[in-house]
């Protein structure tokens, strides 16, 4: 199966890199050199405090950010962040801001002129965010071979890429690695453009589609059993927009293909031992997230009110770092009828698109709880 996800272009890996590092090392000045709108903003709106966290990175680094998403998980503080493909570091700056003095990010990338660009910023940033050291510091290499690059097993607890993936040649050796140098509870939370089934091959060897983050696009499918072929739990679609190429050149090419920008959540951690569902109650302790916790597409978690979850999603939250922002049923314990329900939306994120599109999402407090008081507490 991994041959059949991988096989994305006849050219050999280092020539796709050579011409990927040519896009975006030369071709591209600024992110208005685009030739698509596969770089579309975020489909959720962006939180007051992650805004004013972009308001701080210099505008030179933002300029040069080609990004599909937004990649700011939640519960970050004094976590240490890896950010696969981190360009011009606008990502690293503004996740440097979030988990603070004690924290730390790292991003690598194999564009020697993104990376130019990151390194130049370190002290105006760490000056302006008033930290005494640097929690940030750029790594080259390529995101296939991070041990190469000396990131060890095991390090962080997270790790991010926002619309990079696409472009690797080999997504399998990208997931492989981004799970060995997580943490076990660790999670892989990332953006990136996905297509509506897979690519033929004259699409894939396009220079200019792969450059645009199109060409080397998976079909969505794929990436549920990539993920669990290398270990992860089951992606977690958290939002997705629709990529419209508004290119007359590029859309005759792609001929009826259709992409998305969509983002997932994975963790590293262990099968569930049981099947059973939990209820569980989010305490509020997330900054930014205090009164509600938007966790995927299906999952808004609201401050003390209970809601009944799947097996592994139960797993996650007690072997990752939310573990003590929730507080657990134990087994066993009598179910009331009236707690929250999960939404009931598409794990498909084009079809996701259209449900977002057309407000027709189901509620997930569907028990008999009023507005001004829960009978699931």
């Amino acid at each position: 199966m991994a041959n059949n996800l991988d096989k994305k272009s006849c050219k050999p890996y280092d020539s796709i890199h050579s011409d990927v590092k040519e896009y975006y090392g030369k071709r591209l000045q600024s992110s208005s050199d685009l030739k698509t709108n596969a770089c579309v903003p975020s489909a959720k709106p962006i939180p007051a405090y992650v805004r004013k966290a972009l308001a701080g990175v210099h505008p030179d680094v933002t300029s040069r950010y080609y990004g599909c998403g937004l990649v700011v998980p939640e519960s970050m503080e004094a976590c240490r962040v890896l950010d696969l493909g981190c360009g011009s570091g606008r990502d690293c700056y503004m996740l440097s801001q979030l988990v603070g003095e004690t924290g730390h990010i790292t991003g690598i990338d194999m564009t020697e002129d993104q990376l130019a660009v990151a390194r130049k910023y370190i002290d105006y940033h760490m000056e302006m965010f008033g930290y005494k050291k640097p929690n940030v510091d750029f790594v080259q290499g390529y995101i296939e071979a991070l041990q190469e690059a000396g990131l060890q097993e095991g390090f962080y607890d997270i790790v991010i890429s926002n619309c990079v993936v696409n472009l690797s040649p080999d997504k399998t050796k990208v997931l492989k690695e981004a799970y060995r140098v997580l943490k076990d509870g660790g999670e892989l939370y990332f953006s990136d453009v996905y297509s509506s089934s897979r690519l033929p091959e004259d699409v894939m060897s396009h220079k200019v589609l792969w450059g645009e983050c199109l060409g080397g696009a998976l079909w969505w499918e794929d990436l549920i059993q990539l993920a669990h072929n290398v270990g992860f739990s089951t992606p977690r679609l958290v939002t997705a927009s629709v990529i419209t190429v508004e290119n007359p050149e590029l859309e005759k090419l792609l001929d009826g293909y259709k992409f998305v920008s969509a983002t997932y959540r994975l963790f590293r951690v262990p099968k569930p031992s049981s099947e059973e569902k939990c209820l569980v109650i989010y305490d509020g302790g997330i900054t930014g997230s205090e009164e509600t916790l938007e966790f995927d597409a299906q999952h808004t978690f609201k401050v003390d009110e209970v809601m009944e979850v799947s097996a592994e999603l139960a797993n996650i939250l007690r072997s990752s770092r939310f573990a003590s922002e929730f507080t657990f049923q134990p087994p066993g314990a009598p179910r009331s009828p009236c707690c929250a329900k999960p939404q009931a939306v598409s794990s498909n994120p084009f079809e996701l698109v259209e449900q977002l599109g057309s407000a027709t999402l189901s509620p997930n407090t569907g028990g008999c709880c009023g507005a001004q008081e829960s009978c699931c507490k």
